[in-house]
């Protein structure tokens, strides 16, 4: 229950930051995805399922308030949330390197196939502008705020986990 409440609270508080303050420290007018982080983390973490439910969420708020088709981004973290989960076997506390490009995968996946939907289903065929203007910069950002971010969220994943443990001994 300890969880889903922190899960619940840092998916409302990353998406207030991500609409207010980074929209304010937007370089080049791109801001970091800070729900890609949550997502991604949540299934890199715990697995595929909690992955799946936060990039559900996660999708879900965005799409009512910023999507013009309810679902789009929900079914988008969904599933990325979902496949960071295939890796959660070989999730170490210690490694940086590894999420690092995991996010990177998942954050130009996102971004690849919003242009795909967005722009070029609309005969908007500018893909080299799109990934040089857009995509890079925005990975870039979002690794570097991740870099910021991962340490405190293995520390709160590590506490949750130790009362979790604490809770099963003493009912088990």
């Amino acid at each position: 229950m300890l969880r889903k409440f922190v899960l619940a609270v840092s998916i409302i508080l990353f998406y207030t930051l991500q609409c207010t303050l980074f929209k304010e420290l937007a370089l080049a007018s791109v801001s970091p995805n800070l729900l890609m982080i949550l997502v991604f983390a949540a299934g890199f973490m715990r697995g595929k399922k909690e992955g799946l439910y936060v990039g559900f969420f996660c999708g879900l708020l965005l799409d009512l308030c910023y999507g013009k088709t309810i679902g789009f981004n929900a079914l988008l973290y969904m599933y990325i949330g979902y496949i960071n989960g295939f890796f959660n076997n070989v999730f170490y506390d210690d490694d940086v390197t590894f999420p690092i490009g995991l996010l990177c995968a998942s954050d130009f996946i996102y971004n690849f196939v919003f242009y795909v939907f967005a722009f070029l289903l609309r005969n908007r065929l500018v893909l080299s502008y799109y990934f040089i203007h857009i995509i890079v910069p925005e990975m870039i950002y979002t690794v570097v705020i991740m870099l910021l971010i991962y340490r405190l969220m293995l520390k709160v994943n590590r506490k949750i986990e130790e009362i979790e443990k604490r809770s099963a001994t003493k009912f088990g």
